[in-house]
């Protein structure tokens, strides 16, 4: 997993793989920052947690991004979450990890995209709906990917930032964890510019196969 912030995604993914047929677990949470909250939780959960600022590789995104490559594959990483990680991935990563690149983004996509400012954005614009997106991240546009798994959020006339941000956050809480779940149990088939969501298998199909 891939953050910068305080990790109330990572919490959430934390909380959910925590239950017994939760089919994911976090192996790893990666920082571009070594003040990110989110790598003390991890490591209060037994996660590593692992800082990684690009300083330490002389300013090169491709350096640093290849040891952030060379530490998921080195975790038997299978899927790659960013949330709330706020530096654009480049090709190490990226060609690594094709269509198993999770990023959360706190906007409808493809509104108010490419930047860390969306509920800002958002509010600004006058919108009357905002909301969160989780999405299949691939090279190009930032946020460009195709959409997974979305969730709207009405904006309340005395809305700030951050009441606004806090009812966001809790749909990302919602959403992200249920993104996981379906990649990591094989219900997320791309076509193209669109996810489909293939239907749960039964027992007894399960059992056949």
């Amino acid at each position: 997993m891939l953050v910068s912030g305080t990790g109330t995604n990572l919490r959430a993914l934390l909380d959910a793989a925590g239950a017994p047929d939760y089919p994911a677990r976090v192996a790893v949470v990666i920082s571009n920052r070594r003040s990110a909250g989110a790598l003390d939780i991890a490591r209060a959960h037994g996660v590593p947690a692992i800082a990684l600022p690009v300083g330490d590789f002389g300013g090169s995104l491709e350096a640093r991004d290849a040891a952030i490559r060379d530490a998921l594959l080195a975790a038997e990483v299978r899927l790659v979450v960013c949330a709330g990680y706020d530096r654009v991935l480049t090709a190490p990563v990226l060609d690594a990890f094709p269509d198993a690149i999770l990023n959360v983004h706190p906007s409808l996509l493809p509104a108010f995209a490419g930047g860390m400012h969306a509920v800002e954005d958002a509010l600004a614009f006058g919108a009357k709906v905002s909301g969160c997106t989780v999405q299949l991240l691939e090279p190009g546009e930032p946020d460009g990917g195709p959409v997974v798994l979305q969730a709207a959020v009405p904006v309340e006339e005395d809305d700030d930032a951050e009441s606004l941000r806090m009812r966001i956050h809790q749909q990302e809480w919602r959403i992200l964890p249920e993104a996981v779940a379906l990649f990591c149990s094989g219900r997320l088939r791309r076509e193209g510019r669109r996810v489909r969501i293939l239907p749960a298998e039964t027992p007894a199909r399960s059992s056949a196969q």
